[in-house]
C-alpha cells in the first residue's frame, strides 16, 4: 500500500512550532488533563471544543469514541466505547480563545471540517492497542522524540514537531507508541466521515483513493 494512503502531509499549511509549545505550556499551568475515566491507559487529553449546550462533552466518555480492536488470540474484531457524533463539536472553548491554538483551529478549519479537537498527551515508554477508528485523524506534533512512531498496518512513521499538519488514515489498523523517556504532545482533530472538504467536494474515501497506486 502506498505511504500516501496512510499518512499525508497537508500542503500549504505551516504553524509556528515555538508558539504552539509556548501556548501549550501556558494552558497546562491552568488546565488538567482528562483520562476519560481511565478507559484508555497511558494517554489523556485536554479538549479544545465541545458540543454547544453540553458542558460535559469535553471529558469522560467524550474523551474516547468508538473504535475496533482485536484483543486476543482469536483475532476476532470487537467494538470498544461509544459512538460519538463528531459533527456536533462546533464550539471552540472560550477559555482558549486567546491562545495560539485558536489561530491554528481557525486556519485548519478553512480547509477541513473538524470534529473533536484535543491536546493529547502520550506517556513515555507506552503504546496504544492495535485498533482502527471510524474516521481519519489530523495530527500536529508539538513535543515528540525519535522513539515516537505510528504503526499503520505494516508501515512505521515518525511525525516531526516542526509545525507541519498531517492527516493519518486511522481507519486502517494502527497503534502509536512512545518509546522515548518524555511525554509526547500532539494537537489532534477527528475528520468526520460524514463531511467533505470545505473547498473541494471530496469525501474522505475519495481523498485516500486519489493516492492509491
Amino acid at each position: 500500500m502506498s505511504v500516501k494512503n496512510l499518512v499525508y502531509k497537508v500542503p500549504g499549511i505551516s504553524l509556528d512550532i515555538n508558539r504552539l509549545k509556548e501556548s501549550y505550556k501556558e494552558i497546562i499551568k491552568k488546565k488538567k488533563f482528562d483520562n476519560g475515566n481511565g478507559s484508555v491507559a497511558h494517554i489523556d487529553s485536554i479538549a479544545l471544543n465541545k458540543i454547544p449546550g453540553i458542558k460535559n462533552s469535553t471529558k469522560g466518555k467524550y474523551s474516547w469514541g468508538l473504535y475496533w480492536t482485536k484483543p486476543d488470540s482469536s483475532g476476532r474484531e470487537v467494538a470498544r466505547a461509544d459512538f460519538i457524533n463528531e459533527d456536533k463539536f462546533t464550539e471552540f472553548l472560550p477559555e482558549f480563545e486567546n491562545t495560539y491554538f485558536k489561530y491554528a483551529y481557525d486556519l485548519i478549519s478553512r480547509r477541513y471540517v473538524l470534529g473533536r479537537t484535543r491536546i493529547l498527551r502520550k506517556g513515555p515508554r507506552s503504546t496504544l492497542s492495535w485498533h482502527k477508528d471510524p474516521e481519519p485523524r489530523l495530527h500536529i506534533p508539538i513535543i515528540t522524540n525519535p522513539g515516537c512512531r505510528f504503526v499503520i498496518e505494516d508501515r512505521s512513521f515518525h511525525l516531526p514537531a516542526d509545525g507541519s499538519v498531517w492527516v493519518v488514515n486511522a481507519e486502517k489498523y494502527h497503534n502509536f507508541f512512545n518509546g522515548g523517556e518524555e511525554e509526547r504532545i500532539h494537537l489532534v482533530s477527528t475528520l468526520p466521515n460524514t463531511k467533505v472538504f470545505v473547498d473541494r467536494k471530496y469525501t474522505y474515501e475519495q481523498f485516500w483513493d486519489r493516492w492509491r497506486n
